[in-house]
């Protein structure tokens, strides 16, 4: 694979999405698919959902055409995103039990470790278990880092982006392409996202994303010793894992179902620190990218898995410690007009 193909399958990607927002936004309009205002939301008026068909049609059409359906790894990752893309969508126009979502998802989560995509820590059946597990938590941690206007957008952009890059110096250029395509695409739906958004992902993008970045770090990593494979999986998707950890930990001091919907994201928090939900976003991206920085640092062998991981692994830990310590229900002074600030 040249590197123009590379480029022109990634600029197809960024265009496709660029030009599926308009007339999904309007269609969503006219059959009143809308994230309507309520009490808990701080959008002023309602705003259409399906912006996840666009990433998923931008991120599809152009790595297909490109890589076919040769190799059975990425065809499952592949096939398993369009899967809980769909189950996004159904719950986007009518809100799914949570079970089914999580029984599906399991499936699809599946159907990619039977491709042979899973980690390699005890072998045999429990090792595919354990990455299924993975998989859904993580897609699933995406799905909830949806809260704000461009923060999923921007953390997906930088993620896919230095994933990409690990991926083309770890030999996988097929899945580097894929990877290349998810940024450009989610970097075109950005502008529409950007606070005040005008179009939101949904499930639909959000659970795509989550599943091709979590099955991504799986397949870069299997057949990796231990500290190369926990840094490999904990870094493409710390922003993810340090909000689910800081909303599971708070709630489970308070006394709380972690399982409830809440305004107690870190996206949330940092919004009672005094930034705009547009630094929100950059300040994610920017957290997104210097743990995106030390994979591709790792996979160049400039730092040793050992060390990578334990600082990885200690920074997680110190930013959910501390960001538990900022208030999480108090209301938030003067929103931007159409930001989304949704439970999760």
């Amino acid at each position: 694979m040249n590197t123009t193909t590379a480029w022109v399958t990634a600029v197809a990607g960024f265009l496709t999405c660029c030009l599926a927002v308009v007339p999904l936004k309007r269609l969503a309009l006219r059959w009143g698919l809308t994230d309507r205002p309520s009490a808990n939301k701080a959008h002023a008026r309602p705003t259409p959902y399906l912006g996840g068909i666009a990433i998923t049609l931008g991120t599809l059409v152009p790595a297909v055409t490109a890589l076919g359906l040769a190799d059975q790894r990425i065809t499952a990752v592949l096939l398993a995103a369009t899967v809980m893309a769909l189950v996004g969508l159904i719950d986007d126009i009518r809100p799914m039990q949570p079970f089914t979502k999580l029984t599906v998802g399991t499936v699809a989560a599946s159907g990619v470790v039977s491709s042979g995509v899973h980690v390699t820590v005890f072998g045999g059946w429990l090792d595919g278990s354990l990455t299924v597990l993975w998989i859904v938590v993580v897609a699933n941690s995406f799905n909830l880092l949806d809260n704000m206007d461009g923060a999923l957008g921007a953390v997906a952009t930088v993620t896919a982006a230095f994933l990409a890059g690990t991926a083309f110096v770890s030999g996988q250029p097929s899945l580097g392409l894929l990877l290349i395509v998810l940024a450009c695409t989610s970097l075109g739906f950005l502008p529409h996202n950007w606070a005040p958004a005008k179009i939101f992902m949904g499930d639909s993008g959000s659970l795509f994303i989550g599943f091709i970045i979590s099955c991504s770090a799986v397949f870069l990593v299997s057949g990796q010793d231990l500290d190369t494979m926990f840094a490999g999986l904990l870094l493409p998707t710390f922003v993810a894992t340090v909000d689910t950890g800081v909303v599971f930990f708070s709630r489970l001091r308070a006394g709380r179902s972690p399982l409830a919907g809440g305004t107690d994201h870190v996206s949330h928090r940092l919004r009672r620190m005094g930034l705009g939900p547009r630094m929100v976003a950059v300040v994610l991206g920017l957290a997104a990218a210097a743990a995106g920085t030390c994979c591709l640092a790792m996979a160049l062998q400039w730092i040793s898995p050992p060390v990578t991981a334990v600082i990885t692994a200690g920074a997680a830990i110190l930013l959910i410690h501390l960001l538990q310590g900022v208030s999480a229900y108090e209301s938030i002074e003067h929103p931007m007009p159409g930001n989304r600030e949704r439970q999760g």
